[in-house]
């Protein structure tokens, strides 16, 4: 008689692995398990529909909207029934998810949001893209070791900077893509009353007009600029001195000269590294690019937001806490799309998630101002002493700290001007762009401007604009008119 064996026969082995690899994956299968069983709820009424948009409408003012590719809808559409269809359409979508919201799919709902009656694609014309949206982190970014986490240190469980009172009012950016000057003015709004005691709403209508010289106002930007311009300005003014207009507008020298919060210079959190930037939200709000154009988070309500998205980096916020909540991490995070958005302008996204990058890429271009010394003295720098008229020739003219060049040419004469809004600038051959006086070569092919021939520096080349006629200085008819 053969011994008996001390293993199971192969069935029972193979069964005993499926086993096990179901007990394994059964946290995963589950959300998608109860994703199939979740009944969808009921659709609305016509009349239900109606009433929600009219009250909707009501109560977020809504006038004409704009088109996907930012202009303005065609007389010949019916916008108030095209409106209500895309409304029934989100509406549709967020009741969809709410269901899901209710039977534990997700951490957050959505609602009736501003952006209600707008298509993805309008809604990331519209708001998107203000940080100048790239896909992955900048090459040759290097983070700041100040806020490296040490082995076995402790940070706090939770910080709200709000309680501290180091966070200014939420703010609204309209239709203007300036969400990159938003996010740099709260990190430093919030690090100005860290240092001084001081909680002082800024200017960011400053930045979209001043900083021209990598930036593009409301059609883009970046933070790590404007800490560059507020640097090399000396400071920057107070909201209440140089409001925000929702425009791209000329800048204010005068305005530009007053210097009411400045900044020493600004570090990058090591990236990809959540708990280096909780360390550094623990010391100070901190600016931080994310993806937000998704359906989900243009219609976020309340909740953590753990929805779909990915690493391409589109808009410019500000980290101004974190915490805990029935066992979910997240991040506290100020907007700059007004109050009637997420929880009263604020979302709360998932914290310490799988993906180094974190959630929508939080992880990825983190960055903060950095202070040490007090702000200029009271009251107002003495501007500069006023210049004339950059003068161009017997009939055309620039304002002051630009330059005049042609953008009209018959035969080595020029015949009209335009204006570079840098001084000392470079005018291209294509008799449309300029360049910085620091990257002088101008690339008319890509619009671009190198430091020299074969230099991978390059900034974005600037458009000219039309300089004044002034019809030989005689103060005429004319005098005073557009060249273009």
């Amino acid at each position: 008689m053969r011994p008996s064996s001390r293993y199971p026969p192969q069935p029972a082995l193979l069964a005993l692995a499926l086993a096990l690899a179901l007990a394994a994956a059964a946290p995963e299968l589950r959300p998608l398990a109860a994703a199939v069983t979740v009944t969808p709820p009921p659709e609305r009424t016509d009349e239900e529909v109606r009433r929600l948009y009219e009250e909707w409408r009501s109560e977020h003012d809504a006038g004409p909207r704009r088109g996907a590719t930012g202009g303005s809808l065609g007389p010949g559409e019916d916008d108030d029934a095209r409106r209500l269809e895309v409304f029934r359409y989100n509406l549709r979508y967020i009741d969809a998810h709410n269901a899901e919201a209710d039977a534990g799919l997700h951490g957050f709902r959505l609602g009736l949001t501003r952006f209600a009656d707008l298509t993805l694609e309008e809604y990331r014309a519209r708001l998107l893209l203000g940080s100048r949206g790239r896909n992955g982190t900048a090459v040759g970014v290097v983070g700041s070791r100040r806020y490296l986490p040490l082995a076995g240190e402790q940070l706090p469980d939770a910080v709200d900077w709000r309680e501290r009172g180091a966070v200014a009012e939420v703010k609204d950016q309209g239709q203007c893509g300036a969400c990159w000057a938003f996010s740099a003015v709260a990190a430093v709004e919030g690090i100005n009353k860290i240092v001084t005691g001081s909680l002082i709403s800024l200017s960011e209508q400053e930045l979209i007009d001043c900083d021209k010289f990598q930036d593009q106002g409301c059609d883009g930007g970046l933070m790590d600029n404007a800490f560059v311009f507020m640097i090399k300005n000396g400071g920057i003014d107070t909201e209440a001195d140089y409001p925000f207009t929702g425009h791209d507008g000329t800048c204010d020298l005068k305005l530009k000269n007053t210097r009411v919060v400045s900044i020493d210079s600004f570090e990058r959190v090591p990236i990809n590294y959540e708990r280096a930037l909780q360390k550094a939200v623990a010391h100070q709000p901190v600016s931080a690019s994310i993806e937000a154009s998704r359906r989900a988070f243009q219609l976020y309500s309340s909740g953590i937001f753990d929805g779909r998205c990915g690493t391409y980096l589109d808009h410019g916020v500000t980290v101004v806490g974190y915490g805990s909540e029935g066992g979910k991490d997240y991040w506290i995070v100020k907007n700059s799309w007004g109050t009637q958005w997420g929880e009263a302008g604020y979302v709360r996204m998932a914290r310490n998630v799988r993906v180094r990058a974190g959630k929508c890429g939080i992880a990825m271009e983190p960055l903060y101002p950095v202070k040490e010394g007090p702000n200029p003295p009271p009251g107002p720098t003495p501007p500069s002493p006023v210049k004339p008229p950059n003068v161009c020739n017997a009939e055309y003219s620039c304002p002051e700290a630009t330059t005049c060049c042609c953008v009209s040419e018959y035969r080595g004469k020029c015949l009209a001007y335009g204006c570079c809004e840098l001084e000392n600038a470079t005018c291209c051959e294509d008799h449309s762009s300029c360049c910085p006086h620091d990257y002088p070569v101008c690339s008319v092919r890509d619009g671009t401007c190198r430091k020299s021939a074969n230099s991978p520096m390059m900034v974005k080349a600037l458009q000219r604009k039309p300089a004044m006629y002034t019809g030989g200085g005689g103060g005429g008819e004319q005098s005073g008119r557009s060249s273009w």
